[in-house]
């Protein structure tokens, strides 16, 4: 069992004896006293593809759906398709964009230290790492005399990813993403 506030995008629960990913998480905090904070959850259903929103308060339990994980790698991109393999067994499998839209902003070709969430065979979703070192393509020059507690600057990393990152920032530096949050942590 999970509670509401435990929830993560990450995170596979049953809902009527099949398995739904989390697609998108609100908080809800009423101003009045006493008031609980509501979560309204938007799930996908594994198999159907089909939404489903429900509202949560924080102390709900809700039943996590058993699967198993294995360690994949991505291969390579064919149109809406993404092959991953799995780095045990070597057998290949494609998921659709719809499926993993989370992660297609860090996905890059030949790319490690993927979860692939399994149950019975079918892969229910890819978890990210939380953190990924990323090389910076583009971004505007840097200025003399910046410092770490300047302004920041947009850069583009070679998924097409745009971040904040601080003025001293150049391209071709490798630098650590949060990859929850899509937000720069330091240099690598």
């Amino acid at each position: 069992m999970i509670k509401a506030a435990d929830l993560k995008k990450s995170s596979v629960v049953d809902i009527d004896g099949v398995p739904h990913t989390i697609e998108n998480i609100q908080l809800s905090t009423p101003t009045a006293r006493g008031g609980n904070t509501i979560y309204r959850v938007r799930f996908r259903n594994v198999a159907t593809k089909q939404k489903v929103d429900k509202s949560y308060k924080g102390g709900d339990a809700l039943q996590e759906a058993s699967y198993e994980t294995s360690d994949v790698q991505y291969l390579y991109q064919d149109g809406d398709r993404y092959t991953f393999m799995d780095l045990e067994t070597f057998d290949q499998f494609e998921l659709f964009e719809d499926d993993i839209e989370e992660a297609l902003p860090f996905l890059i070709a030949d790319m490690e230290n993927i979860t692939a969430m399994m149950s019975d065979g079918k892969v229910l979703a890819i978890r990210m790492p939380p953190t990924l070192e990323m090389e910076v393509v583009d971004c505007p020059p840097s200025m003399k005399g910046a410092s770490a507690t300047s302004r920041t600057k947009p850069a583009t990393l070679p998924t097409g990813l745009i971040v904040q990152v601080p003025e001293y920032i150049a391209p071709g530096e490798i630098i650590k993403i949060d990859t929850e949050e899509r937000k720069y942590l330091s240099r690598a």
